[in-house]
Order: structure tokens, then C-alpha cells, then sequence
């Protein structure tokens, strides 16, 4: 038995070890980058003590000997902890992104001229700036804007010449390699998963990570593309479409029909469309992916300050709140975890702003989510559907401890979670890759069973051991006549713990 920072650890189901477990503090799910700043054991250990529920590998920087490093690393610490760590790796995409500056950073006055350009050179203070896609300066016109670092820095171009195009500094900045460049509207003539996507997505399927991030995802063709090159090595991945297109939000709700989760990646996206619109449309997509049962996650600098400073502003706390009481699912911290001074201390105030944040949510109403499906045009509710919206009207009349669910393909779970359940949803599978994948699900605590048989009996117990429910206490128990089968939950009992 393993004793660790205050908590006891729990062991696997069936596995010979029955050992206590202490529930987090908060149901919303923490996504944390790891980078140089987090990388190491002894921050990794910190970052899961404080929180964090899936680890995210930014393929886009590092090595990928590295990457391997970090996934053997994590995967070693949460057997040691207990605790439940997904690894979600994302792909980088067509994102255009600046080369290699030769000083850094690189002051970009307003008014200045500087040069883009697609050459192979290296920046220089004679304001070269050398960018990584060679097919740039084909979708630039003169009189258009070009966008630097998520948009803090922009430019107006002037003239193009050749292999370079002149621009003008409207809005200045400190610029440093391999930050990104944004044209909005511009078609670039390339997909969303590129070649190079497709080398990276091997990689990642040969290190078995839990989820992969398809970045750019314009419509549902581009989720396919993905999921279609796994099947054809013989491996079945979990997908999260990065929404940060224009075209992206057209599509939503193809592309959260062929998806398996969501990412509200505000970054490009908010350089993409215009910035005031971005509240109203990250509220439209959370509402949606509720809906339909998907994850869904809000991304980037949620607490950015803290990459630098001890504690965040109320501007930022105040937006990780809204995005918990909205709906989502999880929130991510990029360069705060990544190459931020605090990585552990911004995941600690992370947690403390969804656990107060959670208490304060309105459950989600099951009328509202039954009109949300006729309202997106979808087919009629399944019988998990009515399951789950029944079990939510019985945790509103009765005192109910837990709901556990059984599941083999994850689906009750994230059907009962998109109502932001006030207990705790534990779902218990035979199948690894749902147990991981239900870490991105809002409440949800995933226990490996090794054999589903005389599941209530083993459900029971478990809850028993592990301290998580007391004599008299009432629990919801989903079950389906046909246990072992996608979709075969079909009734729940309500069961006082005796």
C-alpha cells in the first residue's frame, strides 16, 4: 500500500489489491502540456498530486525520443499514484509558424518594415523574419493583415517580391521562433492532417497514447483521415478535433459527430474569426458537445500570467469559471505547465477555481438537453439516452452518494456526465483505452475491472473498501441485459449500500 502526499492509493479491481481512495477535489478535468518545465519526476509527481487528469505532448515542439521519454515517465507515475493520467498528443497540422531567429527576442516597433520571407535563412535584427511554410507568400495580397504570436503582433503587407513580402508593423511586439503566423481567410491549398501528421500519428500509435489531437480540423473528413490511417495499422484512437478555424465553427456539428471529443483551442481561433465573437461561439460549442455526449475541452491561456507570476488575474480566474459553469469538461494549461516558473502551483489554483466553481454550477436540466437534440437536428434519443436523463431525475428527488456505471464502450458515462451529475460518476470497464479516455469526462472516475462478472457485488465492494460510500448510504447502479455489448445499458437500480 502506498502512502502518498495525504492520500491512500488505490490498487486495480480484481487484482489481487484492495486499497483506499480519496476522490479529488474537483470534477472538472485538468489538461496539463508538459514541456521543459514539467518534464522531470519530480514535477510530474507534483503536477498529478495537484490535479492533473490528462497529460498533453505538444508534437509541434520537441524531440520525439523526448515525447517517448514523457509518455514512459507519466504512464510510470500514475501506476505509482493511483491515479487515473491519459496521454493526449497533438498534431501539429498546416499551422504556419515562424523559423529560427538568430537573437531573441526579436522587438518589433510599430512602423517598421519587415521582410517575410520563405528562404532559408535565419532572423536577424535586420528584421528578416523567416517562416517554415514555403507556400506563405502565395496566399498573401498586398493590403492584407498577417498575424503574429496568436495575434499579439500584426502586420500590413506592403509589396511581394519573389520568394518575400514586405510588411508594415501596425501592432508591435517581442517575437520569438517558431511562434505562430495567422492569415485569416486565407486559403493555404493544404489538409488538415498533413504528411507529416501522418508520420507523427504512427509514432504515436506505436506508444499506445490515449487520445489524439487533430489540430486545424476544418470539417468531419478530417477526423476521418485520421482515424482511417489507425485503422489501417490495426489500432482504433480516440480523436479531439482542435477547433480554430472559421470553417471549423461552420462545421461543427459534423465534426463533433465523427469525433470522439473537442478542443476550443482559442489561440488561432481567436485570430481567425473576429475576437469579440469568441465568448459567444465557445458557449455555442460546449452547449452542443453537452449535447451530444462529447468532451469537451477549453484551451489556451486560461491562466497565462501565471506562466510567470504566482498568481493569476481575476480577469483569468473569473474565465475558467465561466468556461466550468458553461459546461466544459476540462480546461487545459498550455505555457503555464509547459515552460511557465509555476507549473505545479497554477494546476493547484486550477483545482481550486473548478471545486469552488462546481458547487455554484445549475445541474443541467434533462428537458433542456432533450430539446438541445431536437434543436441540432439529430435522430431520436437511444435507450441510454432516456437511461441517463431518468437516472439525473432521481439524483434530484433522492440523497444520492454515487453513480456507477458499468460500461464498455464509455458512452453511459459521458451521457450521464454532460448533465454535470453533483456526485461522482465511477465507471468500471474491462477495457483499458475507455478507462484513460473517460479522464477527459467531467466527474467521471474510470476503474479498470478485469472480469465484468457478478458486477454488483464487485461494485459494491469496491465503493465499500475504498471508503467511498458507508452503510445506509444510497448508490445508482446502471445496468443491460446483454452486459459486455456497446449501447447495452438499458435499466439502473437504486440500491441502498446494507
Amino acid at each position: 500500500m502506498y502512502h502518498f502526499d495525504g492520500y491512500i492509493i488505490s490498487g486495480i479491481l480484481d487484482g489481487g489489491v484492495m486499497m483506499s481512495i480519496k476522490l479529488p477535489s474537483h470534477k472538472t478535468k485538468i489538461v496539463c502540456t508538459i514541456g521543459p518545465a514539467s518534464r522531470t519526476e519530480k514535477v510530474l509527481k507534483g503536477l498529478i498530486r495537484a490535479g492533473m487528469n490528462i497529460a498533453r505532448l505538444n508534437l509541434s515542439h520537441g524531440s520525439l525520443d523526448q515525447h517517448a521519454r514523457d509518455i514512459r515517465l507519466t504512464r510510470r507515475l500514475s501506476d505509482e499514484s493511483g491515479r487515473p493520467v491519459a496521454i493526449l498528443v497533438d498534431l501539429p497540422g498546416p499551422k504556419i509558424r515562424v523559423g529560427m531567429l538568430n537573437k531573441e527576442p526579436m522587438v518589433l516597433k510599430k512602423g517598421d518594415n519587415v521582410t517575410l520571407t520563405v528562404r532559408n535563412l535565419t532572423g536577424d535584427t535586420s528584421l528578416i523574419i523567416p517562416v517554415e511554410f514555403k507556400g506563405l507568400i502565395k496566399s498573401l495580397k498586398t493590403g492584407g493583415k498577417v498575424y503574429l504570436n496568436d495575434g499579439f503582433i500584426q502586420l500590413r503587407v506592403l509589396e511581394i517580391k519573389g520568394d518575400d513580402a514586405v510588411c508594415r508593423v501596425v501592432i508591435g511586439g517581442k517575437l520569438l521562433s517558431h511562434k505562430g503566423l495567422n492569415v485569416p481567410g486565407a486559403d493555404l491549398g493544404v489538409d488538415a492532417v498533413t504528411d507529416r501528421d501522418l508520420e507523427l500519428l504512427d509514432f504515436a500509435l506505436k506508444n499506445n497514447v490515449d487520445a489524439v489531437g487533430v489540430s486545424f480540423a476544418g470539417s468531419a473528413e478530417d477526423i476521418n483521415m485520421a482515424r482511417d490511417f489507425a485503422l489501417a495499422k490495426g489500432k482504433d484512437i480516440y480523436v479531439v478535433a482542435k477547433i480554430e478555424r472559421s470553417q471549423a465553427v461552420e462545421n461543427i456539428d459534423g465534426i463533433l459527430e465523427a469525433s470522439d471529443a473537442i478542443m476550443i483551442a482559442r489561440g488561432d481561433l481567436g485570430v481567425e474569426i473576429p475576437i469579440e465573437k469568441v465568448p459567444v461561439v465557445q458557449k455555442m460549442i460546449i452547449r452542443k458537445a453537452n449535447v451530444m455526449g462529447k468532451p469537451v475541452i477549453t484551451a489556451t491561456q486560461m491562466l497565462e500570467s501565471m506562466t510567470s507570476n504566482i498568481r493569476p488575474t481575476r480577469a483569468e480566474v473569473t474565465d475558467v469559471a465561466n468556461a466550468i459553469l458553461d459546461g466544459t469538461d476540462a480546461v487545459m494549461l498550455s505555457e503555464e505547465t509547459a515552460i511557465g516558473d509555476y507549473p505545479v502551483e497554477t494546476v493547484r489554483m486550477m483545482s481550486k477555481i473548478a471545486s469552488v466553481s462546481e458547487k455554484n454550477r445549475i445541474q443541467r436540466q434533462v428537458l433542456k438537453v432533450v430539446q438541445g437534440y431536437k434543436k441540432s437536428g439529430l435522430s431520436a434519443t437511444s435507450i441510454e439516452d432516456v437511461i441517463s436523463s431518468s437516472l439525473i431525475d432521481a439524483l434530484n428527488i433522492l440523497d444520492i452518494r454515487l453513480i456507477l456505471t458499468p460500461t464498455h464502450s464509455g458512452s453511459t458515462p459521458r451521457l450521464v456526465s454532460r448533465f454535470k451529475p453533483r456526485c461522482w460518476i465511477i465507471s468500471f470497464s474491462e477495457n483499458m483505452a475507455v478507462c484513460n479516455f473517460l479522464s477527459l469526462s467531467y466527474g467521471v472516475y474510470p476503474v479498470f475491472m478485469e472480469r465484468r462478472k457478478n458486477i454488483l457485488d464487485k461494485a459494491i465492494q469496491f465503493i465499500e473498501k475504498n471508503g467511498l460510500a458507508k452503510k445506509g448510504d444510497t448508490v445508482i447502479l446502471t445496468e443491460g441485459l446483454l452486459p459486455g455489448r456497446p449501447g447495452g445499458t438499458d435499466t439502473f437500480r437504486i440500491i441502498r449500500v446494507d
